[in-house]
C-alpha cells in the first residue's frame, strides 16, 4: 500500500464574519457537454474572516441548472445561509469539525465544499503555509490538461484542439454524446495521433451502447469518463470488464463509501476527483486515501469552470501523490477574459500550472472585479 498523508492540526480560530458573493463570469467560449451549454457560468465564493483580519476563500461550483447534480448556485445559497452558516459557530474555524456538525445536512455537497474550502484557506494562512503543504501534498508542478466542449462541427473542434495543443496542453479530453462520439474522436486521433486524449460521456449512455465503446477501444484513449448512469457503479463493472481502455468514474463517487465499493465491484481503474462533487477538500482526502492509498489506483482532479479562487484549491489538491495523470485544471484565460484572482492562473512551459509558496491558496482576490461580477452578497456576524 501506498503512503498516505496525515490529516493536519488545526489551530483554534475566533471566527468573526462570513461572507457569500453570487458572481456571473462569462465564458470565452460556451462550453457545451451531453446535458447543456454554458455560456455564462455562476458561481458563489464563500469568504471567512476571523478576528484578526486573516480571511479565506472557498467556492461552490454549482451551476444555474441541476444538470450535472442536483444542486444549482440558488439551492446553494439557501443551503449555506439558511443551514450551514449556522454549523459555522462553535466549529472555531477547525474545518474537520465543520464538516462533522455539517453531516447533519444529507447531500448539498457544492454547497458543503464551498464553505469548508474557505476555512482550509483560512486555516493554511494562519499556518503560514502552503493550502498544498496543508493538505500533504508534493508542491511543484501539476499536468494540465484542457476539456473540450463539444463544437458546432468537426472542423470547428479540429481548430479548436489544435489550439490547445499548440498552447502546451499536456492532455485534451474530449465531451461525447450519441451522435458525436466514434466518427468525431476517429478524426480528432487521425489528426493528432500522439496526443494524449481521452473521453467523457458525463453518463450519456447504457451497456446497450456496447458498439460504441468497443470502437473508442479501438482508439488508444487514456480512459473513458462517466460512460453510463450517474449513480451506476454495477453496470460499469460490466463494461470495465470488456474494455482494454479505463474506465473512469466521475459523477458515480459523491463520497468515500463509493470509492470504496468501485474498488470491490471493479468498476473503474480511475477516479476524477474533483471536491465539490464530494463535499469538499477532507472528503477528497479519503477518497484519495481509499483508491490510492488503499487500492493502488491513480487519480486525477477535474474541474468544474471554476473561477481563480476555486482552481487554486483544485492546483493544492492535484499535488497529492495518487495523482498521476493530467488535470482538467487549465490558465484561467481558458475559460475567462479575466479571471478575479491576482495572479490569475497560467500555463507554464511544457503544460504545467505551478503550486504556489504562498500561504492558503496563494492568490488574491481582486476586490474590483468581484465587485463587478457580482450580483447579490450576503453577509452574516460569526461573533
Amino acid at each position: 500500500m501506498a503512503e498516505c498523508p496525515r490529516q493536519p492540526s488545526f489551530s483554534q480560530l475566533d471566527l468573526r464574519r462570513v461572507e457569500v458573493y453570487e458572481v456571473w463570469m462569462r465564458l470565452r467560449v460556451g462550453f457545451e457537454t451531453s446535458f447543456g451549454k454554458t455560456v455564462e457560468r455562476p458561481a458563489l465564493l464563500v469568504r471567512v474572516e476571523e478576528r484578526g483580519g486573516e480571511e479565506g476563500w472557498g467556492e461552490v461550483v454549482a451551476g444555474e441548472g441541476p444538470w450535472y447534480s442536483c444542486e444549482t448556485y440558488a439551492t446553494a445559497w439557501h443551503i449555506i445561509r439558511d443551514y450551514l452558516v449556522g454549523f459555522l459557530h462553535g466549529s472555531n474555524g477547525d474545518p474537520l469539525v465543520f464538516v462533522n456538525n455539517a453531516s447533519r445536512v444529507r447531500g448539498h455537497m457544492m454547497a458543503k465544499a464551498g464553505v469548508e474550502e474557505a476555512l482550509w484557506d483560512l486555516q493554511s494562512r494562519i499556518a503560514g503555509v502552503p493550502l498544498w503543504r496543508m493538505l500533504g501534498g508534493r508542491g511543484g508542478l501539476v499536468e494540465s490538461g484542457v476539456s473540450v466542449g463539444i463544437a458546432p462541427n468537426v472542423e470547428t473542434l479540429l481548430r479548436w484542439v489544435s489550439s490547445y495543443v499548440e498552447a502546451g496542453y499536456r492532455r485534451v479530453k474530449l465531451k461525447i454524446k450519441p451522435g458525436w462520439d466514434v466518427d468525431v474522436v476517429k478524426r480528432v486521433r487521425r489528426e493528432f495521433p500522439d496526443v494524449p486524449l481521452q473521453v467523457d460521456a458525463n453518463a450519456a449512455y447504457t451497456l446497450s451502447d456496447i458498439g460504441v465503446f468497443k470502437a473508442l477501444d479501438e482508439l488508444d484513449l487514456l480512459m473513458i469518463e462517466q460512460p453510463l448512469d450517474y449513480e451506476d457503479l454495477v453496470d460499469h463493472a460490466v463494461l470495465s470488464s470488456k474494455l482494454r481502455t479505463p474506465i473512469c468514474l466521475d459523477e458515480s463517487v459523491r463520497k468515500p463509501k463509493h470509492a470504496l465499493d468501485a474498488l470491490k465491484l471493479e468498476s473503474a481503474q480511475v477516479i476524477n476527483l474533483k471536491p465539490g462533487r464530494v463535499g469538499g477538500l477532507h472528503a477528497s482526502l479519503r477518497i484519495h486515501d481509499v483508491w490510492y492509498c488503499g487500492g493502488g489506483r491513480p487519480l486525477w482532479v477535474g474541474g468544474m469552470l471554476e473561477t481563480g479562487v476555486g482552481r487554486s484549491h483544485l492546483v493544492a489538491l492535484a499535488t497529492l501523490p495518487g495523482v498521476s495523470y493530467p488535470n482538467d485544471i487549465s490558465a484561467s484565460d481558458r475559460y475567462y477574459p479575466e479571471d478575479i484572482v491576482e495572479p490569475p492562473w497560467a500555463l507554464r512551459p511544457g503544460g504545467y500550472l505551478e503550486a504556489p509558496q504562498r500561504p492558503g491558496i496563494g492568490v488574491d482576490v481582486r476586490l474590483d472585479l468581484l465587485e463587478k461580477y457580482t450580483r447579490r452578497k450576503w453577509e452574516a456576524s460569526l461573533a
